[in-house]
């Protein structure tokens, strides 16, 4: 009886403690860039950008790789890149999962 007592004020603890928000999203891009900038944001006098994301997996180009790639008019090093290290069918999506912060 005990660990059932303990185990169901453990829960409600826990439970008590996610942010209930009116807007849920969902793992989805649609979703996600519904979601409204904090004031703070834009209220902040000065402050530091990190600008890393899935574009560094490859480590080819720069941040604007997937435009180097699949834009109007792509890079010539970054597609022989690609062609050389990914299969035909590798998207940018692709790249999510391998991007890790273990060395940040």
């Amino acid at each position: 009886m005990y660990s059932c007592t303990a185990w169901i004020f453990t829960n409600l603890i826990f439970s008590s403690l996610i942010p209930f928000t009116k807007q849920q999203y969902k793992p989805e891009w649609s979703s996600l860039d519904q979601r409204p900038l904090p004031a703070w944001y834009d209220e902040s006098k000065i402050g530091i950008f990190i600008h890393w994301g899935v574009f560094s997996v490859p480590s080819v180009y720069s941040e604007w790789m997937w435009w180097a790639w699949k834009g109007d008019n792509p890079n010539p090093d970054t597609v022989a890149f690609m062609n050389k290290n990914y299969p035909p069918d590798w998207t940018y999506a692709d790249f999510a999962s391998q991007f890790r912060a273990e060395f940040y």
